[in-house]
């Protein structure tokens, strides 16, 4: 079954493809901006430029970046600069654990066990589930269950390319939508605490202060997902004649074996055991995970803070457990190559988070960020616009900017020094920032090519449909991206407007102190 695709290739399309192609990559985008913003700070230094601070009432004056103080911190702390770029721990422990959950086999033979065994009628919803969930192994789900969506929807005798839609929806478009914090909420929160310092320098990032919110996205999420495909897309395509499998290269897999299930349950028990161990840190004698000392709505950052080193345990002994399980691993010699190996993954996200710490802290030291801050507060406190109205704007502004910035990191590393503090200053909570900036940055990741799995997701359908292009792919994934988009902002102005709280000891507002 073919698909005529040249007519598609046009039009709106082709344009901002076109446009995003001609994009640099995203660290000489901060290079460039690094380069604006030194020109700027100078100008402003000259100018005068200045705001006076809503909390101390100082006067807060525009710094060049060319004056000697800050040229001088510049090269003496740049290797501090980096190191202490917020984001860049949180993910570098965390992608130690998921390194070996995905090496060894863990988090494949689970999404596969977890699609093989869901009911024909509930075939969709199964996988769209199954994908939302799968965020928490993040380059995992692309490679592994998206290509299997489409082989169980032909072996049910329904269009594969509505399968691997509807699972690229889920676990791209609703890249945020979950039931528990995971790799994405460290990565975020560590760089809005980097935002929230420019004005409140107290602030700490709690990665669990959009967990509320997650769960909600998951429930709302899913039955959008669930009518796009089987009620939009999958008319749209027609019916599948193909048969189960689209040629060799493309093979129908089986169920796990006797041994993957052995390595599957001794990872379900070393899951609850790591559960197990918090729970007893949490609530056991001398309670290390809870502050006593603390102000009631502080006592439990200690618990949150060590969510990190949770989930980094949770993929690191589950996949050990398995792969000893199931003959993956078979030394420790084995455990520290995976670990090696996600390490090196990470080069390129290394390489950004070096342009991207230089960016945010040189920003800083030029007082702009603050100045425009408080300046911007004061413009959007003049328009008298809702607080819901501020948030479903930012929500659409990124799905915007995520059409030619595809990374989620980089972007909230330009967005949040701005954002993060004049939302502050407008008495919104830096988590409800994020709130609003991660629903619109996960929309419209299904609709640019310039997000790194686009080509390959279009991979995936050209084995079964080798006529399936650019364009097609494209005008598939649309009514999922407006849908997600538009079900987004509904929910994260409603959650705004009954004031309803983002995750444990997360609120909607903030109030300066």
């Amino acid at each position: 079954m073919t698909t005529d695709v040249a007519d598609r290739r046009t039009g709106i399309l082709a344009r901002i493809e076109r446009t995003g192609n001609q994009l640099p990559d995203p660290v000489f985008i901060f290079v460039w901006l690094i380069g604006l913003l030194v020109v700027v700070s100078v100008i402003a230094a000259a100018v005068g430029l200045a705001a006076v601070h809503p909390v101390t009432d100082e006067q807060v004056d525009a710094l060049s970046l060319l004056s000697g103080v800050n040229l001088r911190r510049l090269l003496t702390e740049m290797p501090v600069t980096f190191t202490h770029f917020h984001p860049l721990g949180y993910a570098l422990v965390v992608m130690l654990g998921a390194g070996v959950a995905e090496r060894s086999g863990l988090l494949g033979t689970a999404m596969r066990a977890g699609v093989r065994n869901a009911p024909k009628l509930f075939l969709t919803p199964a996988l769209v589930a199954i994908g939302l969930i799968s965020n928490l192994a993040a380059d995992a789900a692309y490679v592994v269950l998206i290509p299997l969506a489409g082989v169980v929807f032909a072996a049910a005798g329904r269009h594969p390319i509505a399968g691997i839609a509807a699972t690229f929806a889920a676990v791209s478009g609703g890249y945020s939508a979950n039931l528990l914090p995971g790799q994405i909420d460290a990565l975020l929160f560590g760089i809005t605490e980097a935002g929230a310092d420019i004005l409140d320098p107290t602030w700490q990032a709690n990665i669990a202060g959009n967990w509320y919110l997650i769960m909600g996205m998951f429930v709302v999420y899913l039955p959008v997902i669930w009518y796009v495909t089987d009620r939009v897309l999958e008319p749209r395509l027609g019916p599948w004649t193909g048969g189960a499998v689209a040629g060799s290269d493309h093979p129908v897999d089986g169920p796990p074996t006797a041994i993957e299930r052995k390595g599957l349950r001794r990872a379900g028990l070393s899951a609850l055991a790591v559960v197990g161990l918090w729970v007893f840190l949490t609530i056991g004698p001398g309670t290390p995970l809870i502050d006593e000392s603390a102000r009631p709505e502080l006592r439990l950052n200690p618990l949150y803070q060590s969510l990190v080193a949770a989930f980094f345990l949770l993929f690191l002994v589950g996949g050990w457990s398995y792969g000893v399980a199931a003959g993956t691993i078979k030394n420790h010699r084995d455990l520290v190559k995976m670990m090696t190996e996600a390490m090196a993954d990470m080069g390129y996200y290394l390489v950004l988070a070096f342009a991207a710490a230089h960016f945010v802290s040189m920003f800083t030291w030029s007082n702009l960020g603050l100045i425009f801050a408080i300046d911007g507060a004061e413009f959007l406190r003049w328009t008298n616009l809702p607080g819901p109205a501020l948030l479903g704007g930012l929500v659409v502004l990124t799905g915007i900017i995520n059409l030619f910035i595809g990374s989620a990191s980089a972007k909230w590393a330009l967005l949040a020094p701005i954002l993060v503090p004049m939302l502050m200053l407008l008495g919104i909570s830096p988590e409800t920032a994020t709130a609003a900036y991660r629903v619109g940055d996960s929309a419209t990741n299904i609709i640019t090519p310039l997000m790194v799995y686009f080509p390959l997701i279009l991979i995936f359908c050209q084995r079964w449909d080798k006529g399936f292009g650019l364009g097609s792919l494209t005008a598939a994934m649309v009514p999922y991206s407006l849908w997600l988009l538009i079900t987004g902002v509904v929910m994260i102005a409603g959650w705004a407007a009954f004031d309803v709280p983002l995750g444990p000891g997360a609120i909607v507002e903030y109030v300066l102190e």
